[in-house]
């Protein structure tokens, strides 16, 4: 009797050449990559801390003592953003995905829909961020008709309307790329139109543009800073402000900066990672 041992898969010499081969390969590039990088910071440091005004900058930007002192004030700011962020990132990607969907309708009847939301998505693709703040954060106001209303507030309304527009054209994009063959299967079953969108199209389009929307939502996280422009609304980049006017001192800013990338370096990693899954998904065609 044959032992189990005996009838096991081995691998070749040839394989094991190859296995070690790659694996030589593999440690060159990382020792390779990583005296790259030593050189290349060293290089770029002594570039800094050798230039003529280097003490003036780090007196003005990267005090060290001023960044303790104010990092509490900026922090709880911060926290502004993220409740911010939150809302924001839930009603841009409802009101996104209802643009997408009033932008597939078919028919001539849908018409006056598909051109509201045409005319929605331009225009506030069109118009940068800190108009739109401007506009929604002191012009509703002006009108008399809304109250006392919170600047966050205002804020985070200008942010929605400006990312559920972007957030829209990328839905419409995934939506459309999916192929006509799957809408046609699945009316040929008996579905309706918008049952072939909620179960076959936005599903397989959702998938497709899955990194360009995180990178909206990161692009989002960098954007919410924008708000302490309406004043009332003390957030991390305003907490900033006003311990740099206090202090002489731009260091506070820095600290935001740190923090607002700190908040956005997981997203970032994260975008990274599903970005190179799902292309390795498509290239073993596992992706319908």
């Amino acid at each position: 009797m044959t032992s189990p041992s005996a009838t096991a898969w081995h691998p070749s010499e040839l394989e094991l050449a190859r296995r070690a081969t790659r694996r030589r390969q593999s440690t060159r590039s990382v020792l390779i990559a990583l005296v790259s990088s030593v050189v290349f910071v060293v290089v770029v440091g002594w570039a800094i801390l050798s230039s003529p005004g280097w003490e003036d900058v780090r007196r003005s930007f990267f005090d060290v003592d001023i960044a303790i002192a104010v990092f509490p004030a900026i922090l709880t700011g911060l926290w502004v953003n993220i409740q911010v962020l939150i809302v924001a990132a839930i009603a841009a990607a409802i009101l996104g995905i209802t643009l997408a969907m009033l932008r597939s309708l078919r028919g001539p009847v849908f018409f006056p829909l598909r051109a509201l939301a045409t005319i929605y998505t331009d225009l506030f693709r069109g118009i940068p961020l800190l108009i739109v703040l401007y506009l929604v954060g002191f012009g509703l106001p002006a009108l008399g008709v809304f109250g006392r209303v919170p600047a966050v507030l205002w804020g985070t309304v200008a942010i929605v309307l400006t990312y559920s527009a972007y957030i829209a054209e990328v839905l419409r994009a995934g939506m459309e790329a999916v192929h006509p063959s799957q809408r046609v299967a699945a009316r040929s079953l008996g579905l309706t139109h918008g049952q072939t969108l909620r179960i076959v199209v936005i599903p397989q389009g959702v998938r497709k543009v899955v990194p360009a929307l995180m990178n909206d939502f990161v692009s989002m996280q960098k954007d919410v800073g924008l708000i302490s422009v309406l004043g009332g609304a003390v957030d991390a980049v305003r907490a900033a402000q006003i311990e740099a006017a206090q202090l002489y001192n731009f260091t506070p800013y820095i600290v935001a900066a740190l923090l607002f990338v700190a908040m956005a370096l997981p997203m970032i990693r994260l975008t990274d990672y599903v970005s190179a899954r799902l292309a390795k998904r498509e290239q073993m065609g596992g992706v319908v």
